[in-house]
């Protein structure tokens, strides 16, 4: 494979359609870039392609685990370079969609290490939240690090618990481990990235948020979040406390009936995420070429790369 394609932008930019025109026109599959797309059951929330949209353009990277189970960027690393050099071996080119930060950044930079965290200590660490919270994370956190834990969030218990538990599954600092990372290969070296970003303006964008919001609650949104509670999927954090669907859990606590009340708050809170994806493209992400689309547009798909 000489080159991967990317299309990249914050929620609700316009992201899938465009994929999928590319793809169709220029015989390509397409990797779904999303964080939470990977759940089977969670569709109307993440906005997933449909089974036409499917059958139209070959998609990968969804409907990967239950919405039980955990699945970390580990995980999505493993599944990415599986359909790139399965892709590559079959002479199709790949389009890589989506807007999830950490999953975008695992193909121009090493995210991972080669710890495994066993699940004895993932355990330990949970009870050692539950008995003394996210200062006994950080005071173990630290013991374990006296020379400092440069790189941490002290603030965010998620990134110190994630911290914690490397830390005693390797056996090592911080410090060892960061420079272990920074050893590591560039991802798909030799391969071109060809990326380009979609932007609309903030008017723009926040209408089509609200819009989406409101869309997937008359779609059903909150019948899904019922029937994945009913399954179980709050046993995973990641996937429950996902946009849409913590909202909607709330919501169905609550015993409102007032889904305008439901759609305003999920706006609200993807507008928050948006602003945290456009400040990790800047940052995060190699340049890229970027597509200004307009109210309305129907953008062509050659005008891309």
């Amino acid at each position: 494979m000489s080159s991967l394609y990317f299309i990249i932008g914050p929620t609700a930019v316009g992201k899938s359609a465009l994929a999928l025109e590319w793809a169709w026109r220029n015989g390509a599959e397409i990797l779904y870039c999303d964080a939470f797309c990977v759940y089977r059951g969670m569709d109307i929330g993440t906005a997933k392609p449909d089974a036409a949209e499917r059958a139209t353009v070959p998609h990968h990277g969804i409907d990967l685990v239950d919405a039980r189970q955990p699945f970390s960027v580990a995980d999505y690393v493993a599944e990415s370079r599986r359909v790139v050099e399965d892709c590559a071996a079959r002479g199709r080119p790949l389009l890589v969609s989506g807007g999830s930060g950490f999953y975008l950044r695992s193909f121009f930079h090493p995210v991972l290490d080669d710890t495994q965290v066993p699940d004895e200590i993932r355990a330990g660490v949970r009870e050692l939240m539950r008995r003394a919270g996210p200062d006994g994370l950080r005071a173990e956190l630290l013991r374990l690090n006296p020379g400092g834990v440069s790189g941490v969030d002290m603030l965010n218990p998620r990134r110190v618990q994630a911290a914690l538990e490397r830390c005693l599954a390797a056996g090592r600092p911080l410090a060892e481990l960061q420079q272990a990372y920074r050893n590591m290969p560039e991802p798909y070296p030799g391969v071109g990235k060809r990326i380009c970003t979609l932007s609309r303006s903030r008017e723009d964008l926040w209408e089509r948020i609200q819009a989406r919001a409101r869309a997937m609650i008359k779609a059903g949104l909150v019948e899904e979040v019922k029937a994945l509670r009913e399954a179980g999927f709050e046993k995973n954090l990641s996937a429950s406390s996902a946009i849409g669907y913590r909202e909607a859990l709330r919501w169905l606590d609550s015993g409102s009936a007032d889904t305008d009340a439901l759609a305003d708050e999920i706006a609200l809170n993807t507008r928050k995420l948006v602003k945290k994806q456009l400040a990790f493209f800047r940052t995060q992400l190699p340049p890229q070429k970027v597509l200004e689309l307009a109210p309305n547009e129907a953008p062509r798909a050659d005008a891309l790369f």
